[in-house]
């Protein structure tokens, strides 16, 4: 095993175990498992060097077993949090903890696994998805986003002054229509039924995973899960929001638009998050290579550069005066070059 690969499975399982350990024992654990996710992952990015290489691996054992973890953490952490065991105090650091585990590794693995070519792996992360009650993000990231990023056709692209919570409402929106229309498409042009579109199994699965936390933990339970499948979904907004916040692509007088590039999306170098997120951060190169493994990722010289690492960049968009003030002029530098 590598440095590289070591960091990449130490940095993502780590908050993992840390969560499951605070979800059976309580105590001051459920902090621990929160500061694990916030502040010693940004320690560790000003500590640790920025990092621009790449390797030569799938990573795939790494995305299999994070897939796994997940689906098991999902009922521990609701039984938990539904149960006795924990004080109020106890189950609101679980709560963030976990909606931050959730919606920053869990979604940049599923995102990972929907991007493979592989049948078996492609649904693991679309259950993923499916778990978090965003199973339409499997058929809206692959047949829209990477199709239209950076344009306004592209509910995903956040428009240079836009606040982040009318991205949220529009993007969600956007995304759920607009990949329900890919799909229906997709089927009328390879002549296939119309019941075979996956949005039935989104909602479907969804409808499943409801009913077994109803099972677990009762009406608090439910409300819960839901609660934290939406704080997830917040996470994987705020990171669409902020890797393409103003920078979009050029067209030409016939309204094509100019071929996506590396300058029309955000990236970090920054180390450990970059490993905790499995080189999500590398977004540019994502782009360009789709099916490319996360450790292959590169990072462009040309790249737009975040001025701080991912996850801290998506808690200042919750503030948007202070990511416009931040922000704006980053992106009229990129637009006018």
């Amino acid at each position: 095993m590598t440095r590289q690969t070591a960091l990449f499975a130490f940095a993502s399982l780590l908050p993992a175990g840390g969560i499951a350990f605070a979800a059976l024992n309580g105590g001051v654990w459920p902090l621990m498992a929160l500061v694990v996710l916030t502040g010693v992952t940004a320690l560790a990015d000003r500590l640790l060097p920025e990092d621009r290489s790449s390797a030569d691996a799938t990573g795939t054992a790494l995305s299999v077993l994070l897939a796994l973890v997940h689906l098991a953490l999902l009922p521990l952490v609701v039984v938990a949090l539904a149960g006795d065991l924990l004080d109020r105090g106890e189950k609101i650091a679980l709560f963030f903890a976990v909606g931050l585990y959730l919606g920053q590794v869990s979604n940049a693995n599923a995102h990972e696994l929907i991007h493979r070519p592989q049948r078996a792996l492609h649904r693991l992360g679309m259950w993923v998805y499916i778990s978090l009650l965003f199973g339409h993000h499997t058929s809206a990231h692959l047949l829209v986003h990477h199709r239209h990023v950076a344009t306004r056709r592209d509910p995903n692209t956040s428009r240079r002054g836009e606040g982040f919570y009318r991205y949220m409402i529009r993007a969600w929106v956007g995304s759920f229509k607009g990949g329900y229309a890919a799909e229906k498409a997709r089927l009328a042009r390879i002549g296939r039924p119309a019941w075979r579109n996956p949005y039935w199994v989104y909602l479907g699965g969804g409808a499943v995973f409801i009913a077994v936390t109803y099972l677990l933990g009762g009406t608090k339970g439910l409300l819960l899960y839901v609660a934290l499948a939406g704080h997830a979904q917040t996470q994987l907004l705020l990171s669409d929001y902020v890797q393409h916040y103003g920078l979009l692509r050029k067209t030409s007088p016939a309204g094509k638009p100019e071929p996506v590039a590396a300058h029309h999306s955000w990236n970090s170098p920054h180390q450990y998050s970059s490993a905790m997120l499995l080189n999500a951060t590398r977004h540019s190169d994502h782009h360009a290579h789709p099916a490319r493994a996360y450790p292959a990722l590169d990072l462009p010289a040309d790249a737009p550069i975040l001025p701080r690492p991912l996850p801290l960049m998506a808690s200042i968009a919750l503030v948007p005066p202070l990511w416009r003030r931040i922000m704006d002029p980053l992106a009229d530098r990129w637009r006018d070059a």
